[in-house]
């Protein structure tokens, strides 16, 4: 299980999230993101797959507005960490033997 962050939206990307989601203009994925940095103000909530996901798209959309940018760098920032990937064992191949026949 991964850690939790010790995150929480600031002011600056609170205020960046509201403005996101009163836009008329702002895409699904626009307003997921910014509605996921609200949830994570004054806690330590931790972002799920569905908004890092559309943060993401946010982040890598050259229309997205800068406020959209924002609250969804802010949500990625409460996305939480990987856990460590466990080394894969190394198959031991037993030798085929030949049937006498």
């Amino acid at each position: 299980m991964a850690a939790k962050k010790n995150e929480s939206t600031g002011k600056k990307a609170a205020t960046a999230a509201a403005k996101t989601l009163r836009s008329k203009t702002a895409s699904k994925a626009e307003k997921t993101a910014a509605a996921s940095a609200l949830t994570q103000v004054g806690n330590k909530k931790v972002t799920g797959k569905k908004a890092a996901t559309a943060a993401a798209k946010v982040i890598h959309d050259p229309k997205a507005s800068k406020a959209a940018k924002t609250a969804a760098a802010s949500t990625l920032t409460q996305k939480p960490d990987k856990p460590a990937s466990k080394p894969k064992a190394k198959s031991k191949a037993t030798p085929k033997t030949k049937k006498a026949a």
